[in-house]
This record gives structure tokens, C-alpha cells and sequence, in this order.
């Protein structure tokens, strides 16, 4: 019974053995992957940096932009009023030349009957005239074939 006793202790021996061997092996093969997700962080940890470095850059060149274009927009506001005004003053001088226009329609109006009759005086003061010239001309014809 004691070389049972033996082979037992040896057999536990043996198997305590190849027990500890894998799992030396395993612990080996978790410190290898330790190591490379250690150094997998350190390049993620070095990016992150990187990454916001640039992303406060980003914004810092944002923030400028914002400001130009609120100065640029405040100076367009000037334009703008500018152009409103303009606007404005178009819209008065419309009025002014319907209220001319339209003055001027109602003179015409009203005085087209002189304008008429002015016309018709100025034909007869014409006709008048050519037949004064007509009978001007006859009396010279006259005169020049008597003499």
C-alpha cells in the first residue's frame, strides 16, 4: 500500500507540475497581451493629444471667425439702413413726380380749350400772313412788269 501511497504523490506531483506549467503558459500569454494593450493605450494616449491639440486649435480659429463676422456684419447694418433710406427717398421722389404728373394733367386739362383755340388763332395769323406775302408778291410782280 505504500507504493500506492507513492504513485499517488507522484502522480499529484506530476499533475500539480503540468498544472503549474500551463498556467505559467497562460500567465505569459496574458502578460504579452497586457503589454501590447499598454502600449496600444500609450499610442491611443498620444493621439488623444494630439487630436485636442488640433480640436482647440479648431476652435480657437472658430471663435475668430465668429468675430469677424459679427464686426462685418455690424458693419453692414450701416448698408443696409443706407440702402432703407435710399429706399425711402426713392419712394418720396416717386410721389413728388405722380403729384407733378398729374398736376400737369389737370393743367392740360383745363386749358386744353385755349390751347385749342391758341392753335387755331396762330392758323388764321398764318394764313393771313401767306396771303399777305401772296398779294405783297403780286403788287412787286406789279410794279416790276410797269416799269
Amino acid at each position: 500500500m505504500e507504493i500506492i501511497l507513492y504513485l499517488s504523490i507522484a502522480l499529484v506531483a506530476v499533475a500539480f507540475s503540468v498544472l503549474v506549467i500551463y498556467v505559467a503558459k497562460t500567465l505569459t500569454a496574458v502578460q504579452k497581451t497586457l503589454l501590447n494593450v499598454a502600449n496600444t493605450m500609450e499610442g491611443l494616449n498620444k493621439q488623444m493629444d494630439g487630436l485636442t491639440r488640433e480640436t482647440t486649435e479648431l476652435l480657437h480659429k472658430t471663435n475668430q471667425l465668429a468675430e469677424d463676422i459679427q464686426e462685418k456684419s455690424k458693419s453692414l447694418n450701416t448698408v443696409f439702413d443706407s440702402v432703407k433710406e435710399l429706399g425711402g427717398s426713392l419712394s418720396g421722389l416717386n410721389r413728388s413726380i405722380r403729384k407733378v404728373s398729374d398736376t400737369v394733367a389737370k393743367t392740360t386739362d383745363q386749358q386744353s380749350e385755349n390751347i385749342a383755340q391758341t392753335v387755331q388763332w396762330g392758323n388764321v395769323l398764318i394764313d393771313l400772313y401767306s396771303k399777305w406775302k401772296a398779294k405783297k408778291e403780286a403788287e412787286q410782280k406789279k410794279t416790276d412788269l410797269n416799269c
